[in-house]
């Protein structure tokens, strides 16, 4: 057999080869986009799965990278102003390459390009596209690029971004393929678990409107409802910080009735200007006003949170009678936190409508509580001096005409010391009248009530409570000036016996005469030290010298020490 016959009858041989590889790849290409398409079920399936939209996101960015051999993967979400990333999650990098790069970005350069043209991009060479420009110092270096954008019910969420795929290897149109499949499942995952997220937040607005309202049948007192509103925004929000202002008298100004989170000591009973204030500007508007960076926002420079360093913030008015705010929830989040986004404020709308309607019950609750208080007062006030003063000077009386006829001069005495303590009494009971009468809106100004309160204050001090009398028109003929110093003295007096007297009685007496106010305090102490220091005491002279008054001290017969403070009253 010659050469060409050897030669022509290997050709079938050789075809069949190379058919035989041929198919071979092709069984190979099919085995591969089998695994590749259950890679991609299973991706998909995994992503539907998770309920929680962080670990959604989370699950979504690494079944990118995997189904692409990509070495980086990035999730930008696109933020309320539809122009910057509000967040961004990454797959390839350790935390320490993270902080090393700083800051995450904010959707310039390459990845805004997506933002502003959301459509698939490849690219073989990253660095050659005109929107990209240099990394940040310690980024890692980058070739490949593959970006596909991700829709939630036909509106942009984000980006998914990814780099370098593995082996020097670019993008083909079946990575991109595949990625875009991927983001349609997403952007249904990502729906469903803000539909998830949105009944479970609405669940919790509603349980803690529930809960105020309970509070309310309860007998909650304002303050408490007011805690309980700070408490449950701030949970419900993840808020760093709830304040609740109230609009001062005069307008102008708002006063923070309650604070939580952060410098509460700092923050609690702060004046605000309602100018160039978060909380203002929503009391003034009478609508929800929010911020992205409440700590640098040009319009809020008259805000003293700022100093706090916070981030995203939203102000809600709680309550509109007559045109008037009752009051103003803020809430504020870290910097680099999510904004609060109108889904979000929506239930709190809600829930502060909620509040307002607790507050304002609260309120008319305590001035039914107080018109009952005052009325009971009234009829107490009535009934002592009616009865009990008509009694007792009556009896005094009575005592007197008969100790003419007692001629036992022991006796005699007994009767008449008698007459004089019932005259005292008379005179207790006549101070009480006048302070059962006082109204609110001179009960906490008035100088009877200032002296109550400072008695009542040093209780705990002295352990005991002392005796207290007051006589005269103290809450009128008395100036403020004066009532300042005489509190003032009051309170000093009373610290003095109970860190230096050691005394187990304390006796107050406070009258106006007419033409002076006269405050006497006088205990069972061990007296005044001949050596002891006098600074606390020349300070209450000072006071007294001042007003033309005077200051007086002396040791009873019994023991202890009387301290008789005096000033004019004046024309």
């Amino acid at each position: 057999m010659g050469g060409d016959d050897v030669a022509r009858s290997r050709i079938p041989q050789l075809r069949l080869d190379e058919l035989l590889e041929e198919l071979q790849a092709r069984i190979d290409a099919a085995r591969g986009t089998r695994d590749r398409v259950h890679s991609l079920l299973e991706a998909v399936l995994s992503v539907g799965r998770e309920l929680d939209l962080t670990q959604a996101l989370r699950r979504i960015v690494e079944a990118a990278a995997v189904l692409v051999d990509a070495r980086y993967a990035a999730l930008g979400v696109i933020g309320p102003d539809g122009e910057s990333l509000s967040e961004f999650l990454t797959v390839g990098m350790s935390q320490e390459e993270i902080a090393a790069i700083g800051p995450y970005p904010k959707g310039k350069g390459l990845l805004g390009e997506l933002i502003s043209h959301p459509e698939a991009l490849r690219l073989e060479d990253l660095s050659q596209h005109r929107a990209s420009y240099g990394f940040p110092a310690n980024h890692p270096p980058m070739r490949t690029f593959l970006g596909v954008p991700v829709r939630v019910r036909e509106e942009v969420f984000g980006n998914l971004y990814l780099t370098d795929k593995r082996g020097g290897e670019e993008f083909d149109a079946d990575d991109e393929s595949v990625i875009a499949t991927l983001a349609v499942a997403a952007g249904v995952a990502i729906d469903n678990a803000r539909l998830y997220e949105e009944a479970q937040r609405q669940q919790r607005w509603l349980s803690a409107s529930a809960e105020i309202t309970r509070s309310l049948l309860s007998g909650s007192s304002r303050v408490r409802v007011v805690e309980l509103i700070a408490q449950r925004a701030r949970e419900i929000t993840g808020a760093a910080l709830a304040d609740v202002v109230v609009p001062e008298a005069g307008g102008g100004t708002l006063k923070v009735e309650f604070a939580l989170g952060g410098d509460t000591g700092r923050r609690t009973g702060l004046v605000v200007a309602s100018e160039g204030t978060l909380s203002g500007a929503a009391c003034t508007g009478g609508a929800s006003v929010t911020t992205s960076d409440l700590a640098t926002d040009a319009r809020l420079a008259g805000d003293p949170r700022r100093a706090e360093g916070l981030g995203p913030a939203v102000a809600v008015p709680l309550g509109r009678r007559e045109g008037h705010i009752d009051a103003v929830l803020l809430l504020a989040r870290r910097p680099g936190e999510a904004l609060f986004s109108e889904r979000e404020i929506e239930p709190l709308l809600g829930f502060a409508d909620q509040a307002a309607l607790g507050l304002e019950l609260a309120s008319r609750r305590r001035d039914a509580e107080q018109l009952a208080m005052l009325e009971d007062r009234d009829r107490i006030a009535r009934d002592l001096h009616d009865l009990a003063i008509q009694r007792l000077f009556a009896t005094g009386m009575t005592l007197q005409s008969a100790a003419r006829f007692i001629e036992h001069p022991g006796a005699s005495d007994r009767v008449l010391r008698a007459v004089g303590d019932l005259d005292e009494t008379i005179k207790i009971i006549r101070s009480t009248i006048f302070g059962l009468q006082a109204r609110d809106d001179t009960a906490g100004s008035g100088l009877r009530a200032r002296a109550v309160k400072a008695v009542e204050t040093a209780q705990a001090a002295l352990g005991f409570a002392p005796r207290l009398s007051m006589e005269g028109l103290l809450d009128t003929d008395v100036p403020t000036a004066v009532a300042d110093h005489v509190v003032a003295v009051l309170g000093e007096a009373l610290s003095n016996a109970a860190r230096h007297a050691g005394a187990g009685r304390v006796e107050v007496v406070l009258q106006a005469t007419g033409t002076q106010v006269v405050l006497t305090v006088q205990d069972d102490g061990v007296g005044i030290p001949a050596q002891g220091r006098r600074s606390g005491l020349r300070n209450l002279a000072e006071r007294a010298e001042g007003l033309g008054g005077a200051l007086e001290l002396s040791s009873p017969p019994g023991g202890g020490a009387r301290l008789v403070w005096s000033a004019p009253l004046g024309d």
